[in-house]
């Protein structure tokens, strides 16, 4: 499964794990370990220590999920598919749905 298939602000589902059926958008990417952080999936407790700016305590934030168990969510046919890349007549590369063929679009 490739990380590039996947940008910051797609719309993915969850398709395996404790979140399975969920959607959410993408915040952030890792190259490195092909993971990605979505909004609201994969919550975990931080324990944070107080410093002189904030106060200690118990803190929720999104976890990493591997891209594998996640798919990008079509615009059109409201699932979650495969994509595949073409490249247009001006030259522009586009990511197209492999159900519909609708362009997906960032966001």
């Amino acid at each position: 499964m490739s990380l590039s298939k996947y940008k910051k602000g797609d719309m993915v589902k969850v398709l395996a794990g404790k979140d399975k059926g969920k959607t959410g958008k993408i915040l952030k990417t890792i190259p490195d370990k092909d993971k990605i952080v979505v909004e609201k999936i994969n919550l975990i407790k931080k324990h944070k220590r107080p410093d002189q700016k904030s106060k200690g305590g118990v803190v929720e934030k999104e976890g990493s999920i591997h891209v594998s168990k996640v798919g990008l969510l079509c615009n059109k046919c409201n699932t979650a598919v495969r994509v595949r890349n073409k490249i247009l007549e001006d030259g522009k590369k586009v990511r197209i749905c492999s159900k519909c063929s609708d362009v997906i679009n960032v966001g």
